[in-house]
């Protein structure tokens, strides 16, 4: 599939089959898509001043974002993996093609599909009408809504930090962003944006493999706005995950198409950072909680009070918007949130539609995930860890995976203490 994403007044080439996406603009056709119309203009407004390679950045995260929602898994050959050759109007083209191996590998790892991609001249500097504003927080973080992004914001503010918090909208999850940015130390300042991308005849459902490449694009665009990297100084970027979803290790054989997400995976993390580094943005990306099960992360939070507070508000569902925006239960993001509120002994006071895991019927216990789950924790008490795993962890760029493999032992454990109270078989 060829797809060209550049801004409205780009000229754009190629054939009838060729998929044009207009970035930072709306489309005047529906035979093409477009991608942050609003971004830039928010960005200007609020006055800020970011580096020329993160908008370029940004771009490519839009660009991906676009052909994952293009691309349609049934129609590929082996009714999963596609075929993209993207092209990306960026400021700086002769860096970025300098780079297309390494963004190769990082996409097809984040997709699991086969990418080509170029980079041409055309890309947009947006830069303030006015003397830019330079936030003095001293570090960046994702603020998504989630139980995880609510426990690492509260720590991050327990721990002295003062952090500007950076969210994707989300339906469902808007508000409680901006009411979290406000309670938490005091107050963060906060950044919302939306990409609002559009494409004719997208997939449904629409692919999520993509859908956090975006919002960690959006943290390194305001990491680059800071005074202290207008300074010249380094700027982290937290994004904070447990570490058994962070693996997301398949639960069956047969689920290995359906991780939702690997955006912060060890692998991919360091890929990315090797981009990072490459073009010369002085922004660090770290996950606290890589060596953390959400259980621990519940327990461990340093201010138990404001988290059981607000615990309840926040959003895990993988299923959040079809459930009328409440929490399915069933769902593998529900069973590991579920699971965590047992392990740290706080009192899960999130509204379920599916509630008793245990009911032998297709909603409960006969549910695909739940069934998946089961049969991972008795796979591994029958054939032990190691054959579970499998390739999971099996790269040289994870390093020492001994730390990774005991938080996912413990992870599962988290788990099967969830299904041992509701006498799931």
């Amino acid at each position: 599939m060829k797809i060209v994403c550049a801004p409205k007044d780009y000229h754009f080439a190629g054939n009838g089959e060729t998929l044009k996406v207009i970035l930072y603009g709306k489309a005047d056709m529906q035979t093409m898509g477009d991608s942050g119309a609003a971004i830039k203009d928010v960005i200007v407004r609020k006055k800020l001043q970011a580096a020329t390679r993160a908008w370029d950045f940004l771009s490519l995260a839009l660009a991906v974002i676009a052909s994952d929602l293009a691309g349609h898994r049934k129609s590929s050959p082996d009714g999963w993996t596609r075929e993209f050759e993207l092209e990306i109007a960026v400021v700086e083209p002769d860096f970025w093609n300098t780079q297309k191996e390494l963004v190769k590998n990082l996409l097809g790892f984040l997709t699991t599909d086969m990418w080509q991609i170029s980079f041409v001249r055309g890309g947009i500097y947006p830069v303030p009408e006015s003397e830019p504003i330079l936030p003095e927080e001293d570090c960046v973080t994702l603020l998504s809504g989630g139980l995880d992004s609510l426990v690492g914001n509260i720590d991050l503010a327990a721990n002295g930090k003062r952090p500007f918090a950076v969210s994707q909208i989300v339906r469902g999850d808007a508000e409680s962003q901006r009411a979290f940015a406000r309670i938490i130390g005091g107050g963060m300042r906060h950044l919302q944006l939306n990409h609002n991308t559009h494409v004719p005849n997208p997939e449904s459902p629409p692919s999520q493999r993509a859908r956090s490449l975006i919002f960690i694009s959006y943290g390194i665009l305001a990491a680059t706005t800071l005074a202290r990297y207008h300074a010249g100084n380094t700027v982290t970027l937290y994004v904070c995950e447990n570490g058994f979803i962070s693996i997301n290790p398949p639960l069956t054989g047969a689920r290995l198409g359906s991780l939702s997400t690997r955006t912060t995976h060890p692998v991919f993390m360091g890929l990315l950072q090797q981009l990072i580094d490459a073009a010369g943005l002085r922004v660090w990306i770290e996950n606290p909680y890589q060596l953390k099960t959400k259980g621990e992360m519940l327990y461990e939070c340093t201010n138990k009070i404001l988290l059981e507070a607000h615990a309840a508000e926040t959003t895990s569902c993988g299923r959040f918007k079809k459930f009328g925006y409440t929490h399915c239960g069933r769902c593998v993001p529900c069973l590991v949130r579920r699971a965590a509120f047992l392990a740290s002994g706080m009192t899960d006071r999130t509204n379920y539609v599916y509630v008793d895991l245990g009911r032998d019927d297709e909603n409960h216990a006969g549910f695909d995930d739940v069934r998946s789950v089961a049969m991972a924790l008795a796979e591994v008490m029958s054939e032990g860890l190691e054959p579970w795993i499998g390739t999971s962890l099996s790269t040289t760029l994870l390093g020492d995976i001994g730390p990774l493999r005991a938080m996912v032992s413990r992870g599962l454990n988290e788990l099967g203490s969830l299904f041992n109270l509701y006498g799931v078989k």
